[in-house]
């Protein structure tokens, strides 16, 4: 029998996170071997995770990261059992390799690898944990990607600006709007980019829904068919304006609309911008 000495239980630990006396059986039974040690540790942990599968992950953190030539954006979700564990050094390192992996291999969604990298953790942690869901978003050499993720990881966002003229992307004032587009999108949650993107099934739906509230509405019984068709048309206009992006009251100006906020940037740029794209992650939320 091996001598198992404090010095490999306590590189043992170090290296699986597991416990001194979890490390040091490991090790007995292992005669001593660290390689096999780890693989014992790692197939309990592994057993203690499959027994917690069914256990509800709602917590987590949001990760999102950027190439370095600004063409690429990672956003990847990884749902944990418990605010405790996403808020471990661990698994925030975790995230930050995850996301780093996937831009590194070209992985789009989420795969074996990056599942196994979020398993690994979760062996070690002995706690619940997937990847839940994982967002690319590519940009072009007229494109500029800005991120914004909110408190501890609960919301994440990337936003796509677009311009006639690639240098204005460059422009310090584009970059600090981008950035501020990516913080609003974050505080209000738009429901799409601009009117036209919205489908025209689910807008009719809307509409009648709103038809039958006005049904029981005394204030609007008894007046003209025109003049209830003109106090509809004004409630859904309002209600666009408030779940497109664009006609949203800009997060550092509501008196201003995003749409305009992005004009006047675009003109102190001297480039026509637009928005072309975002995508909002909050943690906890339907894939």
């Amino acid at each position: 029998m091996a001598e198992i000495t404090a010095a490999d239980v306590k590189k043992l630990r170090e290296k699986t996170g597991a416990g001194m006396m979890e490390c040091k059986n490991a090790l007995v039974a292992s005669n001593g071997d660290s390689a096999a040690a780890e693989k014992i540790l790692k197939e309990k942990g592994l057993a203690a995770v499959e027994k917690r599968s069914g256990r509800a992950t709602n917590e987590g953190k949001i990760f999102i990261k950027i190439n370095d030539a600004g063409s690429r954006a990672v956003l990847a979700e990884i749902a944990s059992e418990t605010d405790f564990v996403a808020r471990n050094p661990d698994f925030i390192a975790l995230g930050a390799a995850l996301t780093e992996k996937a831009l590194e291999k070209g992985y789009t969604g989420p795969s074996a690898e990056l599942e196994t990298m979020v398993t690994d953790l979760a062996s070690r942690i002995r706690e619940n944990m997937t990847l839940k869901r994982l967002t690319v978003m590519d940009a072009g050499p007229d494109e500029y990607l800005a991120r914004y993720i909110h408190g501890d990881g609960a919301i994440g966002v990337v936003v796509k600006l677009a311009s006639d003229k690639p240098e204005a992307l460059k422009n310090e004032e584009v970059k600090a709007f981008a950035f501020n587009l990516a913080l609003h999108i974050a505080a209000f949650n738009p429901y799409v980019l601009s009117r036209d993107k919205i489908d025209s099934a689910w807008l009719t739906e809307q509409e009648n829904i709103f038809r039958r509230q006005m049904e029981t509405d005394e204030s609007v019984q008894g007046k003209p068919p025109n003049v209830v068709e003109n106090i509809l048309k004004g409630k859904i206009n309002k209600f666009l304006k408030e779940i497109c992006l664009l006609d949203q009251g800009y997060v550092k100006d509501e008196k201003l609309s995003v749409a305009k906020a992005l004009e006047e940037t675009g003109k102190k740029a001297a480039a026509a911008l637009s928005v072309t794209g975002y995508v909002y992650y909050k943690v906890g939320a339907d894939a």
